[in-house]
């Protein structure tokens, strides 16, 4: 059986069972960059794109996609989320985007962190593609997770 995937008695892959774990606090910090042209970055700095808030749209649905990563990724279980947070520093050459998410629960949050910083950095390229064709989205990571036992 490959360390990657989880298989069944029948050899198929499963999610893996969690009934046995521990509820404890779990929280996850993901981070990823999109990369813009200074043009891009002052009309997000601004406010001055037509489609609106660019980076309020993207909290927004970087929120919406860590709450459905459950039907986003095949094999990620359902977990009551109890954060998330989504953090934007706009740099020379771009947009830093940071998730924090956290649960109480038997498993950890850290696909969903990863999923709100993807989403929302998709959803700023949605937003600015007819103004920016050299957008480039980097470096999506896992910076932190972490497990505390519930007293």
């Amino acid at each position: 059986m490959s360390s990657l995937t989880h298989l069944d008695q029948a050899g198929k892959a499963s999610m893996v069972d969690i009934s046995d774990k521990i509820p404890c606090l779990r929280e996850a910090i993901a981070e990823g960059k999109i990369l813009l042209t200074p043009e891009t970055l002052t009309l997000i700095q601004e406010n001055g794109h037509k489609k609106g808030d660019v980076l309020a749209v993207a909290r927004i649905a970087a929120i919406q996609a860590a709450k459905l990563t459950q039907n986003l990724i095949p094999l990620c279980h359902q977990i009551p989320l109890s954060k998330v947070a989504v953090h934007f520093e706009l740099q020379s050459d771009g947009v830093q985007i940071t998730a924090t998410v956290k649960t109480t629960a038997a498993t950890g949050v850290e696909m969903e962190a990863l999923t709100a910083v993807s989403i929302a950095a998709l959803t700023i390229y949605d937003m600015c593609k007819a103004v920016d064709k050299t957008m480039q989205i980097t470096d999506i990571r896992l910076l932190s997770k972490t497990k505390t036992p519930l007293s």
